[in-house]
């Protein structure tokens, strides 16, 4: 991570975030975008790390959008950098659901608003795809097939037999923890 100072850091951090948040309309689509500020543009955090956090963040309850900023708050920052990522990750939704909650009969009339949101949700679809791909096309770049498996065996049980993410999910935690214990009997 480049050196500069802890308030120039929390700064970049909060504005990174609000800015982050604002532009993103759920789940998983604010990862990739943290990872291309924090990770590509900044340098603050390696890929790899932060595909462990978007994996926390996934798997942990609440909305991963938070989930994610916390972690990664805490990773460039510390405490208070989760504080400020948190904060600055909760202040547009909060904003957004303000103002529709107070128009909300006319936004829920409203054919235009109906034509956004779709157009929003297929912009949402690509983000997904996009880091979907560049994820797992690192993955099988590096020939981990083990991971290329479990990858494949979780879109089969996700997308044609409609098995709850959930039990996907606590599938892959137990296989994670299994292989970890295995490679350490084997390297005993």
């Amino acid at each position: 991570m480049e050196n500069i100072s802890k308030s120039k850091r929390l700064s970049t951090l909060f504005f990174s975030m609000l800015y982050i948040s604002s532009c993103t309309c759920g789940g998983f689509v604010i990862v990739s975008l943290m990872k291309k500020r924090f990770s590509d543009e900044l340098g603050w955090i390696d890929e790899e790390r932060m595909l462990d956090l978007a994996s926390i963040a996934q798997s942990s309850p609440g909305a991963i959008a938070v989930n994610a900023s916390i972690l990664l708050g805490y990773e460039c920052a510390g405490f208070v950098g989760s504080i400020v990522a948190a904060v600055a990750t909760i202040i547009p939704p909060l904003v957004i659901l303000s103002v529709i909650s107070v128009f909300y009969n006319a936004f829920r009339q409203s054919t235009v608003i109906a034509t956004l949101l779709r157009g929003m949700q297929a912009g949402v679809a690509a983000v997904v795809f996009d880091v979907a791909c560049g994820l797992g096309g690192k993955i099988v770049c590096a020939r981990q097939w083990f991971s290329v498996a479990i990858m494949a065996v979780a879109f089969v049980l996700s997308c044609v037999f409609s098995v709850n993410v959930i039990y996907i999910i606590l599938g892959g935690i137990a296989i994670g923890v299994g292989r970890i214990v295995f490679n350490g009997r084997r390297a005993a």
